[in-house]
């Protein structure tokens, strides 16, 4: 019995020391459990430098949180590699088009009916995986984020809505793709694309934003069916080795690297589509120490600025610029003498002439030495000529281009002569062409781009000045002269035009240089006034053709009525308006004063107006609408300041502000208020102008003055800032019906971000922002004698000027008055 009951306790006490031992090996196990890279429904991130721990995968290798963008109000929602210093994000969401940005407070949430749910500080619902039944989430050891139901089956996961980067383990399906960025630090959708075709064809293409219609290719890997059955590509595969190809249906392998790929036991390996095109597969080290970048292993095509051709697109730095390629087959954009950025801090979006060229502003210059000529070797912009002259020389295609006011670029090459028109197309530098550019540029570009401009009617001739040529590297060894024989050919060719039979019935008023047109001419030019496109109060607006020297596209405005007791002055202001010249209004070509008939003719802009480039669904970038500001104020100031007779215009609003080609803001109508308002008392003249931007003075017989204008501008500057009307009918918050209130509210709550509906980009550049409110609520001061002239406006925009806190525009309104009491308790 008692060697029994010794067994019995040597057992219990063997279990124990079992039970113990084993427990050693469960607590790992446990600890495990917590870090494996399972989230739990309920769980949250927040947005905020203090709390701004991500998710991490069991290794630590990757990490899915926010990131912080430029400054700590701003994070994205992503995936990086959390053990590398310089963060390389692989991973975002988007919503149309848009990256999923977040102010600083928001929230990303695990929920079981949605999925993961982004929402702003005030509760809005910025992205959504939009996926129900979720039991959990899971991020991978391979950068792939996973939500599971409770069988563990994955609802939703990262690699099946990739954006710009591929990871080893990740492949990519028949109508799936990759979008690029628009930049290095804007992760919204960019203009290039990356699709394997329903063909099983694995293409790199631009698509031309806001929509998704794809051009031409400018890469391909032709794994269609061909004449092998089952040759065509099945999915791009990314495999666990770091090895890249195309998968054939029939088993087969189209490799887009070639070489032995890198181990991805020892390296990190991705393949990104990068902004500007250029598809690479890069590796980093795991195990590194010091600064390490990443290396690139290979990347298509070999030269981008030479792939993208006529039907694959603009190019990858836009219009007017020139591609070169680098060492590392990037591309890197400049702009040609003359030429400028559209936007400083992008490159890639393309460059604008710094002057105004065409034949209307040719012909009506007084100076006829207007041009420079820069040259360039070994540049050309292939897709933009709209002539070719052959046989011919160097000092033939120079003088060619010089004389036509069409031309802006003459490229000679092989004895051909191409002479191309704006805007340049898909420039690029290329060592084996051999060939000559001569571009024209503009001798005094200081009077067109922004500067203050000379007195209208009364600025003095300029001196003529001999065409200088800047041939730094002549490539035929020839000397270039024009001098003389040019400034003959261009007078020659100017009374030529004049004495074209298009033109006999046109006579130029004096001291003017508008042209009196016959109804018989508008009425033929317009096909009868059947296209129209657009009316206002002073009447209707038609699209129409005229052969002034060359073919133009004109928009003809009908006046309503115009009393012929008033004939003389009618004619005199139109005089004053003819003389006007600055890249920031429209420019009126001709009327009609014929019997009854009333008709002022301008040039017709290509982009519209403003207003319907403002209210739709998809809003133009901030660094866009900042621009058009500026163009805008920049022409007021011109017609209140800078001509000798001054110019009220009476009715600005953004159906008055048409862009052109370039997105530049161009008044139009200005003057025609006042002409149309000729005899009339100065303290008593009807009310001119449109709900939502009238001066409170047309209602107080009050003096009119420019400041009915500043008035307007604040207004509209209000509706560029936030990309809405100034009344809104529609909105059903009542307090935000009235653009002009409701901005003041959130100006004094401190809650700008609302004003832009938290546009990362506005939000971005909050000082910006926040001096072009404050601006606007000056400009739309009740008392006229508070709102600055358009000359204050522009210096308190370009920070010239400090920007002062405004006083309440309105002091009888509620908010006001609520404000006093406040600040009076």
């Amino acid at each position: 019995m008692p060697n029994h009951i010794g067994a019995r306790k040597l057992a219990m006490a063997f279990t124990v020391r079992l039970l113990l031992f084993s427990s050693l090996f469960l607590l790992p196990v446990s600890v495990f459990a917590q870090t494996n890279g399972s989230i739990a429904v309920g769980d949250f991130l927040t947005a905020t430098a203090a709390n701004s721990s991500p998710w991490l995968s069991p290794s630590g290798d990757f990490a899915f949180g926010f990131s912080p963008l430029g400054s700590n109000d701003l994070f994205l929602l992503s995936i990086w590699y959390a053990k590398i210093p310089n963060r390389t994000v692989v991973w975002y969401p988007l919503r149309d088009n848009e990256a999923a940005v977040a102010p600083k407070g928001s929230t990303l949430n695990l929920t079981a009916n949605s999925g993961l749910v982004l929402k702003s500080p005030q509760g809005d619902d910025l992205w959504k995986s939009g996926t129900s039944g979720v039991a959990n989430g899971v991020l991978n050891d391979t950068g792939n984020f996973v939500l599971q139901d409770r069988n563990s089956e994955s609802l939703w996961e990262t690699f099946n809505n990739p954006t710009d980067t591929l990871l080893p383990g990740q492949t990519i399906g028949r109508s799936r793709q990759l979008s690029s960025r628009q930049s290095e630090t804007n992760y919204s959708k960019g203009r290039f694309q990356l699709l394997l075709q329903e063909d099983g064809n694995l293409v790199i293409s631009t698509i031309n934003l806001p929509t998704n219609f794809a051009n031409s290719p400018y890469y391909a890997t032709d794994t269609t069916s061909g004449t092998v059955a089952g040759s065509e590509g099945k999915e791009l595969v990314f495999n666990a080795s770091g090895y890249l190809y195309v998968l054939r249906e029939n088993g087969g392998k189209y490799n887009l690297a070639v070489g032995e790929a890198v181990s991805a036991r020892d390296n990190y390996i991705r393949a990104t589509l990068n902004f500007d095109g250029i598809f690479a597969q890069y590796y980093h080290p795991k195990n590194f120490t010091g600064n390490v970048s990443w290396t690139l292993r290979w990347s298509d095509p070999d030269d981008i600025c030479q792939s993208i051709t006529e039907d694959s697109g603009v190019g990858v730095c836009g219009y007017n610029s020139i591609c070169t390629l680098k060492g590392d087959k990037r591309p890197t954009c400049g702009c040609p003498t003359g030429f400028s950025l559209l936007d400083p801090n992008d490159p890639y979006r393309g460059c604008k002439p710094d002057f105004i060229q065409g034949c209307e502003e040719d012909e009506l210059s007084r100076t006829k030495d207007l041009y420079d000529v820069e040259v360039l070797t070994n540049t050309d912009w292939p897709i933009s000529d709209f002539v070719q002259l052959k046989p011919f020389t160097a000092e033939k295609c120079n003088e060619s281009c010089f004389q036509d006011c069409l031309c802006a670029v003459a490229i000679f090459r092989s004895e051909t002569c191409w002479k191309k028109k704006l805007p340049l197309s898909n420039g690029r530098v290329d060592t084996s062409l051999n060939s000559l550019a001569f571009i024209k540029v503009r001798k005094d570009i200081s009077t067109l781009t922004g500067a203050p401009q000379p007195p209208c009617p009364d600025d003095k001739k300029k001196k003529s000045q001999t065409t200088v040529i800047r041939a730094e590297s002549v490539l035929l060894g020839t000397s270039i002269f024009v001098n003389f024989i040019l400034g003959a050919a261009l007078c020659l060719g100017f009374v030529l035009i004049f004495r074209k039979k298009h033109v006999r019935s046109a006579e130029i008023v004096l001291d003017s240089n508008l042209r009196s047109f016959s109804y018989e001419e508008l009425q033929e030019a317009t096909n009868g006034f059947t296209e129209e496109l657009g009316r206002g109060a002073f009447g209707v607006v038609y699209k129409g053709v005229l052969q002034i020297g060359s073919v133009v596209q004109v928009a003809v405005k009908k006046l309503n009525y115009v009393m012929q007791e008033i004939e003389k002055e009618f004619k005199t202001e139109l005089n004053v308006i003819g003389q006007t010249h600055h890249k920031n209004l429209v420019r009126l070509i001709g009327y009609c004063d014929e019997g009854q008939q009333r008709l002022l003719v301008y040039e017709l802009l290509s982009n519209g107006t403003l207003a319907s480039f403002l209210f739709t669904d998809i809003k133009p970038s901030w660094r866009q609408r900042i621009e058009i500001a500026y163009g805008v104020a920049r022409g007021l100031l011109y017609l209140h300041e800078e001509c000798s007779t001054q110019i009220i215009h009476c009715d600005i609003k953004p159906q008055n502000i048409l862009l052109d080609d370039y997105y530049t803001a161009r008044i139009s109508d200005f003057g025609l208020a006042k002409l149309l308002m000729m005899n009339q008392s100065r303290t008593h003249t009807a009310i001119r102008g449109t709900k939502g931007y009238v001066a409170p003075e047309w209602f107080r017989n009050m003096p009119i003055t420019t400041k009915v204008d500043v008035y307007s501008f604040g207004v509209v500057l209000l509706e560029i800032i936030c990309c809405r009307r100034s009344v809104d009918v529609e909105n059903n918050c009542e307090e935000k019906a009235i653009l002009t209130d409701w901005v003041y509210d959130c100006y004094l709550q401190g809650e700008l971000d609302a004003v832009v509906d938290y546009e990362v980009q506005a939000l971005g550049d909050k000082t910006t922002l926040e001096k072009f409110v404050m601006v606007a609520i000056w400009c739309i001061q009740e008392d006229p004698s508070l709102r600055p002239n358009m000359k204050k406006v522009i210096q308190m925009l370009e920070g010239v000027v400090e920007v002062k806190v405004p006083p309440c525009p309105s002091p009888f309104a509620r908010t006001c008055i609520d404000e006093s009491f406040v600040s009076q308790v």
